[in-house]
């Protein structure tokens, strides 16, 4: 089976036995508990490893008693809870037990930002470094693996989970696709947040799959699906904080010419949007190859910025009232960077014009999936 070097892990590495406790969040099936392990080899009998999500282990985490986790915990210097949103108040009982046992460095992983960064994060302030592990970025898979055109194709249409990677046959790619996009992403959502209406929630996601690249509109969607805006925009703080989708938000420094309140929606892995549309026809004979190249390139940008960056870049898109259109914006610092995806290299957009006139300092790059191979 294959096994990828994560670009996290040098960070993480550094990380360890500085005072602090050490969260690693992501998707499930991205990799997490495969990294957790990695992490803990050497330091072989003084390592281990805890399902949160066994009730054994569970009833160990009591608020107020950190002794509890001792039998857990005792003689070790590295403690990985994995699945650790699953335990109640995981919080402030870890808290208790950082204070109390400084000296064991705990590693926690979690499948739900919206669960486990929430309720570490507020009884932990300056108690915790905290890292997004997600699906494999293009470097992390070509450093096991060769990789061409036709195997970026296969990433475009299949994703990029680590199962599915590494699975021996297109067949195979399927099945574990399908497993992950209708049985683990929800698995988050639907047990730790009252989702009312699992069918309204579940065609939210599909009517996203079928705008990806196109602006999306509120009033339309909950009109579409019979519901409220409010309970669209919750389902679609869920569905980011589960990392299934990526909200991108406008770059406006110009409200007057620019478009500032709308937004687009992408999926943090393309193979799971294509499972919900079509995940049969080829890549290259699609309609919408140009819509799922974006989206790839796109969340290509935002792993490089989370597996690069202490402090990743923003990542929006750019349109004018009157039409001009960039696809996205990477804004570090003052630093403006504009990126647009073509399947086919093709005359540069007359938007790149437009922009630089208002951002006359910004860089601007047409990105082909040959570009893309070779960066």
């Amino acid at each position: 089976m294959l096994i990828f070097e994560r670009a996290i892990e040098t960070n993480i590495l550094k990380s360890l036995f500085k005072g602090r406790m050490v969260a690693i969040l992501g998707p499930r099936q991205s990799g997490k508990t495969t990294l957790a392990k990695k992490l803990l080899l050497p330091y072989g009998e003084s390592g281990a490893y805890w399902d949160c999500q066994l009730a054994d282990v569970r009833r160990r985490f009591v608020i107020g008693e950190p002794d509890e986790l001792l039998p857990l915990t005792r003689g070790k210097k590295v403690v990985v809870f994995d699945e650790a949103q699953t335990i109640q108040d995981i919080g402030t009982i870890l808290k208790v037990f950082h204070d109390t046992y400084p000296e064991a460095q705990i590693i926690a992983t979690g499948s739900s930002s919206f669960d486990l960064s929430n309720k570490i994060n507020e009884p932990m302030t300056g108690r915790v470094f905290e890292f997004t592990l997600l699906p494999l970025s293009l470097d992390e898979i070509r450093k096991s693996m060769p990789l061409g055109l036709a195997g970026l194709y296969d990433l475009m249409l299949y994703g990029a989970y680590p199962a599915v990677v590494a699975a021996a046959s297109l067949e195979d790619k399927k099945v574990v696709l399908k497993n992950i996009a209708t049985q683990y992403l929800y698995k988050d959502v639907f047990v730790f947040e009252a989702i009312r209406n699992p069918r309204i929630f579940e065609e939210l996601v599909k009517l996203l799959a079928l705008q990806v690249g196109s602006l999306v509109s509120l009033s339309e969607l909950a009109t579409t699906l019979g519901v409220s805006r409010s309970v669209v925009q919750r389902y679609l703080r869920l569905l980011e904080q589960a990392f299934i989708v990526k909200i991108l938000r406008p770059f406006s420094n110009n409200p007057r010419t620019e478009l500032k309140k709308a937004f687009k929606v992408f999926f943090l892995d393309v193979g799971v949007r294509n499972a919900l549309v079509d995940i049969d026809t080829r890549i290259d004979e699609r309609k919408d190859k140009g819509f799922i190249f974006e989206n790839y390139a796109i969340c290509e940008r935002i792993k490089n910025g989370n597996n690069n960056f202490v402090f990743p870049p923003e990542i929006l898109f750019w349109r004018t009232k009157t039409g001009f259109e960039i696809d996205l914006i990477e804004r570090r610092g003052t630093e403006i960077a504009a990126y647009e995806y073509k399947w086919k290299s093709a005359e540069t957009p007359a938007a790149f014009a437009h922009f630089l006139k208002s951002y006359p300092h910004a860089s601007v790059s047409i990105v082909t999936p040959e570009d893309l191979l070779r960066a």
